[in-house]
């Protein structure tokens, strides 16, 4: 499996299941950013952003945060 495949496979269960997602989404972002330096959270922010707009998710949710 390459990594379109693995890209579409998560497109695929974002469209299905776009609590689901976007609950892991906030659950990875919240442990990256214990787990790193203040100075970097922007940047993690910046990166679960990406992967939303790239799964399709949150388009109207996020705006404001």
């Amino acid at each position: 499996m390459g990594f379109d495949d693995a890209l579409n496979k998560a497109k695929d269960f974002a469209s299905d299941n776009p609590d689901k997602a976007e609950e892991v989404l906030n659950t990875a972002e919240e442990r990256i950013k214990e787990r790193t330096p203040d100075s970097v959270d922007g940047h993690v922010d910046s990166g679960a952003d990406a992967a939303r707009d790239q799964l399709g998710l949150g388009e109207d949710d996020n705006k404001g945060k």
